[in-house]
C-alpha cells in the first residue's frame, strides 16, 4: 500500500475499528440515546492516546536479497576445443581471455553488437568495425583517424579466382576479372577498417598470443556488454567449444526484490529506495530495473501469486564491500504528508451512519474525515480535534 488502500485492506480497517467501537457504550452521536448493545464474548481492552502532528508516509518495506544478479548464458562462437577456463567467481574485463579454443585466446570486448563477419578488407564498414575500433582504442592502440560521418570511401574487394590456367582444347582462354569497387558512405555510429587500424590489429594479435593475421574472424574475440563475473561452468576441457560454455554474472552488486504487481506499478526506473543492511547501517540505493514477467516466489508463472522482480543498487558501493551476499530490507518511497494529525487506526470508530469517529477520553464521539493510512496510523481531521487531544484507543 504506497497511495490508496486496496479493497482488501478496507474490508480489515472496517473490521478493526467496528471492534475498536466495542469498547464504549455505543456506536452512535454525542447526545443521541444509544441502542441496545449485543453482549461481547470478550471484551477489548480500551486504554487512551494522544492526538499527534507528525509527517506520515505511505514507504513500503520488502525483504530483498543481495547478490550479483540473475545469471546468463554464454556460449562460444568459434570451432574447436575448449582447452582453458576461468574459475567461478574470477573476473573478467576487456581485453582478458574468457576462454581457451584450440590453446588460442578468445579475450573480452565491450560493445553492443557481436562480431557477424570477417574482417579483412581495408575499408570495410560498419558498426562491428567500430566496436573493435573502440575496444583497440581503449586497450591502447594507435588506430589512426577514422573517417567523417558522411564520408565516402572506396573498398576494392579482391577478383574471382580465375578458372583452369590451361583451358580445354577449342575452348577460350579465361580472362581475370579485375577487382570488385564498392563506394560506400560512412554512416552513424560507423567505423572504418583502415590501414592503420590494421596494423592496430595485428599488435593487438601479437600481444594477445592469436596469430598475427590483420583480421579477425567470427569468434576470435567475445563481444559483451561489460565486465563479467564467473558464475559457473557448463562445459570440461576437451569439450567442443561451440556450445554453451558458462554462465556470467554483473560485476556490480545487485539487491533483488519480489514486489507484487499493484506495488511494482508505482515503482519506476530511477526511483530513489533505502536499504537496511544487516549491521544495521542503511544505504541509499536506486531502482535499475523492473521486471516485466509476473512470478512467483520460485520462479514459475503463477497468477494466484504474481510478483514482479525489481532490481536495485546501492549509490556507494563501498558499503557493501564486506558483503557478498546478505537479506536486506529495501523501503520504497511513498506518498507523504507533512505535519498532520495522526491517531492509531485502532482509536477509530465505525458510525451506523457511515464514516468515522474518534471517541475523546471521558468524552463524546468526534466525528473525523480520515486522510493517509500508514504504519498503523491513520491522518485525521475533526472540529475541536488538536494536538495532544487523549483519544480512547484499542491499540
Amino acid at each position: 500500500m504506497i497511495a490508496a488502500m486496496s479493497k482488501t485492506v478496507r474490508i480489515l480497517l472496517t473490521a478493526l475499528v467496528v471492534l475498536a467501537g466495542s469498547a464504549g457504550a455505543a456506536v452512535a452521536w454525542a447526545g443521541r440515546p444509544a441502542g441496545p448493545q449485543a453482549p461481547a464474548d470478550r471484551p477489548v481492552a480500551a486504554g487512551t492516546t494522544p492526538v499527534v502532528r507528525t509527517d506520515l508516509s505511505s514507504a513500503e518495506s520488502l525483504p530483498g536479497t543481495l547478490g550479483h544478479g540473475a545469471a546468463r548464458p554464454l556460449k562460444g562462437a568459434r570451432e574447436g576445443l575448449v582447452t582453458w577456463l576461468p574459475a567461478p567467481g574470477s573476473t573478467v574485463t576487456r581485453g582478458r581471455q574468457l576462454y581457451r579454443v584450440d590453446d588460442q585466446p578468445v579475450p573480452l570486448f565491450y560493445g553492443s553488437l557481436p562480431l557477424f563477419r570477417t574482417l579483412a578488407t581495408e575499408n570495410t564498414t560498419g558498426r562491428d568495425v567500430h566496436v573493435v575500433a573502440t575496444n583497440l582504442k581503449a586497450l591502447g592502440y594507435d588506430i589512426g583517424t577514422q573517417p567523417r560521418t558522411g564520408a565516402t570511401v572506396v573498398v576494392r574487394e579482391p577478383a574471382p579466382p580465375p578458372g583452369p590456367a590451361d583451358p580445354a582444347p577449342g575452348e577460350p582462354a579465361v580472362t581475370p576479372e579485375p577487382p570488385v569497387t564498392h563506394r560506400i558512405v560512412v554512416g552513424k555510429g560507423e567505423d572504418v577498417l583502415t590501414r592503420t587500424m590494421v596494423r592496430a590489429i595485428r599488435r593487438w594479435q601479437r600481444d594477445t598470443g592469436l596469430p598475427v593475421t590483420g583480421r579477425i574472424k567470427v569468434g576470435d574475440a567475445l563481444v559483451l556488454s561489460g565486465a563479467v563475473r564467473i558464475d559457473s561452468l557448463a562445459v570440461q576441457l576437451g569439450d567442443p567449444a561451440q556450445a554453451e560454455l558458462m554462465s556470467v554474472t554483473s560485476t556490480a552488486k545487485v539487491i533483488t526484490v519480489q514486489a507484487e504487481a499493484a506495488l511494482a506499478r508505482k515503482i519506476d526506473k530511477g526511483d530513489k529506495v533505502t536499504v537496511a543492511l544487516p549491521d544495521d547501517d542503511a544505504a541509499a540505493g536506486t531502482v535499475t530495473a523492473v521486471g516485466t514477467a509476473l512470478r512467483t516466489q520460485d520462479g514459475a508463472p503463477d497468477a494466484a501469486a504474481p510478483n514482479f522482480t525489481i532490481a536495485v543498487t546501492v549509490d556507494n558501493p563501498k558499503k557493501l564491500s564486506r558483503l557478498d551476499s546478505a537479506d536486506v530490507q529495501v523501503s520504497f518511497a511513498g506518498e507523504t504528508h507533512d505535519a498532520v494529525l495522526v491517531v492509531p487506526v485502532g482509536a477509530l470508530v465505525a458510525l451506523s451512519e457511515g464514516g468515522y469517529a474518534v471517541q475523546i477520553s471521558g468524552g463524546a464521539l468526534v466525528a473525523v474525515e480520515t486522510g493517509m493510512f500508514a504504519k498503523g496510523l491513520v491522518e485525521v481531521t475533526g472540529d475541536g480535534l488538536a494536538e495532544g487531544t487523549n483519544v480512547v484507543t484499542t491499540s
